[in-house]
């Protein structure tokens, strides 16, 4: 009359029971996804990294790229290992930035290494080194703090050759006791940089800074300039509203998108077209170079768009969308790796109060040109 009872295990509601959980889960803790396993040390237990980079990696170095929770991309500092490691592994020493930890973490995939990450503060090498964070108090505390030399056997460090900057070899092997070698630039030398007993090529010295590795940086220019600006293009929609007959929505609609549209250009030019074309463009400072390529720009929306091309709107708009080109360009210096910021700061003192003319001149201009 009724059917045998199945077991109950087998009955249960809900989808297939998953894995169980890890043996290095700990509460209150949870296993970074980019940890493949760990690796038991004299000292405890060492974080051991994949080197390969999965989806969720990559979809976060897209999300930073483009300024999206820059700020907080970044591991915790201390020891990790790739591969196998023992006492005679080489240490590589690099920043606590997740998209620097995954730049050296993926060409490793050979080699058998420890890793010691500085705390940064979730900066990458280059601009670390500037700011004082990849120095040489870190090194040495970050030594000191997983007891490295309980860890390997020998006294060698190898630090990125962009972190030069921050960093005292001397006062590090006086401090600690760890000589430190320079490596090369970028981190997919790092293996031939290893099997040529730690020495580097002139190739791997050699800092460049190619069409890709500008565009790259091109996303987070882009998207800080939108976050800095918002405010900015319902403002002009508003003041274009004004004129003979006091305030016109159709102006607003009209005056106003071409306002908008010779400041998105200046932004266009100067925070994208600039970088991407930077070795080509005439002029030694970046300021000139933006405004160059605003000018440019400029001319060819005009003749593309503009009727009548000699007006006193069309002037405005040049001394508005210029300035907003020439601005972001010079701001685009920061992420060179061949301006000083001496340098830098010279040009700044100098463009920065004729880019903030132009525009208030432009602004004048343009609300003058709605009442004639």
């Amino acid at each position: 009359m009724f059917a045998p009872q199945k077991n109950t295990e087998e009955v249960c509601c809900g989808s297939p029971a998953g894995p169980p959980s890890s043996p290095f889960e700990r509460p209150g803790y949870s296993v970074c996804p980019f940890v493949d396993r760990f690796k038991a040390t004299t000292l405890g237990s060492v974080a051991v990294l994949k080197t390969h980079l999965s989806f969720q990696d990559r979809l976060g170095a897209l999300m930073v790229r483009l300024d999206i929770g820059r700020n907080q991309y970044k591991v915790a500092p201390g020891l990790y290992a790739v591969g196998d490691p023992d006492a005679n592994a080489p240490v590589l020493v690099t920043a606590n930035y997740k998209l620097t930890l995954d730049s050296v973490r993926k060409e490793l995939s050979a080699v058998n290494a420890w890793i010691l990450v500085l705390d940064t503060r979730g900066i990458n090498v280059w601009c670390a080194a500037g700011k004082g964070t990849f120095g040489t108090a870190e090194v040495i505390r970050q030594v000191k703090n997983v007891r490295l030399d309980q860890v390997v056997g020998h006294k060698k460090l190898i630090l990125p050759q962009l972190g030069a900057t921050g960093v005292s070899g001397l006062q590090i092997k006086k401090e600690c006791g760890f000589e430190v070698i320079w490596g090369p630039v970028r981190a997919q030398d790092i293996p031939a940089f290893l099997a040529n007993r730690q020495k580097a090529s002139s190739a791997m010295r050699r800092v460049t800074f190619n069409l890709r590795e500008r565009w790259v940086l091109t996303g987070v220019e882009i998207t800080q300039t939108f976050k800095n600006l918002a405010w900015i293009i319902p403002a002009l929609f508003i003041l274009s509203g004004f004129g003979p007959g006091i305030f016109s929505l159709f102006q607003v609609w009209h005056r106003g998108s071409i306002t908008v549209a010779a400041v998105l250009a200046g932004i266009w030019s100067g925070a994208f077209l600039t970088p991407l074309l930077l070795p080509w463009i005439p002029g030694r400072a970046f300021a000139l170079k933006g405004g160059l390529m605003g000018l440019l720009f400029g001319v060819v929306l005009t003749l593309l768009f503009l009727k009548p091309v000699f007006s006193l709107s069309v002037l405005s708009l040049f001394l508005m969308g210029l300035p907003v080109s020439s601005y972001l360009a010079m701001n685009f210096t920061g992420c060179t790796p061949y301006t000083s910021p001496s340098g830098v700061e010279k040009e700044m003192r100098t463009a920065i109060p004729l880019q903030s003319l132009l525009v208030l001149a432009g602004l004048v201009l343009w609300i003058v040109s709605g009442f004639l």
